[in-house]
């Protein structure tokens, strides 16, 4: 069986919103929403909350996660790349455990409307395709040619010089973003390259009618309102 690890990164400081992760969402931590679409998972092997604090660390293991180790503070800094955090973890638990999964699954705490589907389905595309990595991507609401930039003296640009102006959506090729929500790789590439996207990186296209990803108390307070409508509070 292919051994997937996933793991939550949930660094303690936050700006934006205090205590982020763990802010109260329709009732429940913000993590704790990640945690169980997670748990309910049967694609995923082990799942790891990588937080450098214990009051994280607790709510997390409350949830049924784990949280074998605490994050060093050098890998809990506002500039440190989530990758570098994901390469420590990979190598606290080859050297304290001596365990190496196949693959990696990195999920965002932030994003509390992930589904179980969603886990599931990203890993299916990644077992098919033995990809080296998998990235979930949204369609896009408006089309990349109608992008603009904005001049100094406010005069409009355009974004894709020399590109010719569609009017209608219906005659431009589908585009996808990426939305943050699931990223995929073997360690190997995390390790040794510290990134999700080569040549062999496939997308795994979310639908989802409702997606919030929260970074700003605006955004806490609309997740925390559909959320509410959605789970019927």
């Amino acid at each position: 069986m292919t051994e997937i690890l996933t793991m939550i990164p949930a660094r303690g400081g936050s700006k934006g919103i205090p205590k982020k992760n763990i802010a109260p969402l329709a009732g429940k931590p913000l993590i704790a929403w990640v945690i169980d679409a997670a748990s309910a998972s049967q694609s995923i092997s082990r799942l790891i909350v990588d937080t450098d604090s214990e009051e994280i660390a607790d709510v997390a293991r409350q949830w049924g996660a784990e949280t074998p180790y605490l994050r060093p503070e050098e890998y809990a800094r506002d500039e440190t790349p989530t990758i570098a955090a994901l390469q420590y973890a990979l190598r606290w638990l080859e050297a304290h455990e001596g365990y190496s999964p196949d693959y990696l699954m990195c999920l965002q705490a932030t994003t509390p409307f992930i589904t179980t589907a969603d886990i599931d389905g990203a890993v299916s595309l990644t077992l098919d395709k033995q990809a080296e990595a998998v990235v979930s991507v949204a369609p896009v609401k408006h089309p990349p040619q109608w992008l603009r930039q904005v001049g100094a003296d406010q005069r409009l640009q355009d974004y894709f010089p020399g590109q010719p102006f569609i009017a209608r959506r219906q005659d431009v090729p589908p585009a996808f973003e990426l939305n943050g929500a699931i990223f995929i790789a073997r360690p190997q590439l995390l390790l040794e390259q510290g990134t999700w996207y080569v040549d062999d990186t496939y997308g795994y296209v979310m639908q989802n009618e409702v997606w919030v990803d929260i970074d700003t108390p605006f955004d806490l307070r609309l997740a925390d309102l559909v959320m509410r409508n959605l789970v019927g509070q």
